[in-house]
């Protein structure tokens, strides 16, 4: 399989489990180094959100994310990330995830890559 670069790569998420707090709102902007993986998101009911990931042997991103919601708490948890290329080149990432924080519950996302973003967030990243 052909090494996906993540880096300087926006994402939003199409589809997200009840359980989770990120919404059509919320706006990923990946970076990479090596196998190293790394994000900010914001907007919806995130304020500020990081996340870190390994990238595997087939592409996929094994992370860990952080993030406070609009309700003042901080929360985290794990996810599994599996790329899919789009006809139109876009990477899309179906997402297995599952909070470390508050209920535990586990969920299910997708969110794909958005061509033109403008950083407008309110925060200097």
């Amino acid at each position: 399989m052909t090494k996906i670069n993540y880096d300087n790569k926006t994402f939003a998420p199409v589809q997200n489990s009840e359980t989770g707090d990120v919404n059509t709102e919320t706006v990923f902007h990946y970076h990479q180094k090596d196998n190293l993986v790394w994000a900010e998101y914001t907007g919806g009911e995130i304020i500020f959100g990081s996340l870190i990931a390994k990238v595997t042997d087939e592409d996929s991103l094994e992370m860990r994310y952080q993030h406070l919601n609009a309700q003042g708490e901080l929360m985290t948890g794990k996810c599994f990330s599996t790329p899919e290329i789009l006809a139109d080149g876009r990477i899309r990432l179906y997402e297995k995830w599952q909070w470390t924080s508050g209920n535990l519950a586990k969920g299910e996302s997708i969110v794909e890559e958005i061509q033109e973003y403008i950083r407008d967030s309110g925060f200097e990243i």
